[in-house]
């Protein structure tokens, strides 16, 4: 009964969208072919007249912008490159904490010691 029902819903998802798809009347957007090829022609010169200098500076804009984009996040979530980052600051702020101890005959031994030591250090 369950796969009767598994089927009838799929098949209606899939007809519906066929429908949907089909229902698209729409003309296309003309396209001057000839206007792009001249704004095709016109970004070839001025490449091609770009100074080493000019073409440096454009690259580092370039990559300055992919890795804004990397920060803001992308659809799969952080970066490995972020999300490394991350872990290493996990990993400082983890360094200053005092680690746990395994039970509860070392966690007296500790105390005690603490305790000698501030006896030391106070009784003067």
């Amino acid at each position: 009964m369950n796969k009767l029902l598994l089927a009838l819903v799929a098949g209606t998802f899939a007809l519906g969208s066929v429908a949907a798809l089909a229902d698209d009347k729409t003309p296309a957007q003309p396209v001057d072919q000839a206007k792009l090829k001249a704004e095709r022609e016109a970004a070839k010169k001025a490449k091609s007249e770009m100074t080493p200098e000019q073409k440096k500076a454009k690259r580092a804009e370039h990559a300055k912008e992919l890795s804004s984009t990397e920060k803001a996040g992308q659809e799969g979530g952080a970066t490995a490159q972020a999300k490394a980052a991350e872990g290493a600051e996990a990993a400082k702020a983890s360094k200053g904490q005092p680690k746990a101890l395994p039970d509860k005959a070392a966690k007296q031994k500790a105390l005690s010691d603490q305790e000698k030591a501030a006896a030391k250090g106070g009784g003067g």
